[in-house]
């Protein structure tokens, strides 16, 4: 049973009750674009770095920290996913599987990660699926 304040708590409404202030929607959806740009900048070993400063920045901020924090944990499952990919790749067999698992992840993280700042933006909370939750 989870309690009434469980920030992972999932409703049919997922819209706070009181609206975020600008500078917390901002953080929130730096919090959800930081992996990708980090992503780009280092060549994809990066994406974790992203979403982990804005969590720092915005620890005192519900919003932008819950944000940050499904961002990170999302990232975390992929990136393991993304080396398993790349493990894949480097033999006979496993290319086979890698290379199209390869395609979906960067398809689907990047589908995740323009919804969640497309949400943010709308004071939206969005829950990433696929989630090691390591921050919360």
């Amino acid at each position: 049973m989870s309690s009434p304040y469980d920030p992972y708590q999932r409703d049919a409404d997922t819209t706070p009750t009181a609206l975020p202030s600008a500078g917390s929607r901002a953080g929130a959806i730096l919090a959800h674009l930081s992996a990708p740009i980090a992503a780009l900048l280092s060549a994809g070993s990066l994406s974790l770095l992203g979403p982990l400063i804005v969590w720092m920045a915005f620890k005192n901020d519900p919003f932008a920290r819950r944000a940050a924090a499904g961002a990170f944990n999302f990232n975390l499952s992929f990136w393991v996913l993304f080396l398993l990919s790349w493990l894949l790749i480097f033999t006979v067999i496993g290319a086979v599987i890698g290379v199209p698992l390869l395609i979906v992840l960067f398809v689907v993280s990047a589908w995740c990660h323009i919804k969640g700042a497309i949400r943010a933006a709308d004071n939206q909370v969005y829950d990433y699926p696929f989630q090691l939750r390591v921050l919360h």
